[in-house]
């Protein structure tokens, strides 16, 4: 069972089988700051393991957003996205408000993300800094895409 929330003509729905895979891979690839040069296998592996939001204009993909999570202790929200001719609609502030208050998102330990430019957004929706930098840590590969291409995932 997905869930569909429709505000004028767009849609959000949680259905991975509706999801453009060459939209998304195409704007990850080309056009985000944080995936460049990653491959359509890592794209497809990523949304299969993920818990997808896409949002329509109709029936086309015009934006997208997935959460890593195990759906009791901890999210990851990742890969947010709206098509540029869609922005200045509401559509991205709508998709992070449809995905926080998602029931299987609930109750979580922490929620968390990795932005460079939309901080202001993620705040009106609770997220803010960490709290004690010092608890955190990850290794960061800077060019995680590189030579995998010819890799099958």
């Amino acid at each position: 069972m997905y869930d569909e929330y429709t505000q004028g003509d767009y849609t959000i729905s949680t259905n991975p089988a509706k999801l453009n895979l060459d939209i998304i891979h195409r704007y990850l690839t080309e056009e985000s700051y944080w995936a460049q040069n990653i491959s359509r296998a890592l794209v497809e592996k990523s949304i299969r393991h993920s818990f997808n939001f896409g949002v329509y204009h109709q029936q086309e993909l015009v934006g997208f957003a997935r959460v890593v999570t195990d759906y009791a202790t901890f999210a990851l929200l990742c890969d947010v996205f709206i098509l540029l001719p869609y922005r200045g609609q509401g559509l991205s502030k709508w998709l992070v408000s449809v995905i926080v208050a998602h029931p299987e998102l609930q109750g979580l330990r922490r929620f968390a993300l990795y932005t460079k430019d939309a901080h202001s957004l993620y705040a009106a929706y609770g997220f803010q800094q960490i709290a004690d930098p010092s608890r955190a840590m990850e290794i960061k590969n800077p060019n995680p895409y590189r030579n995998l291409a010819t890799h099958n995932y």
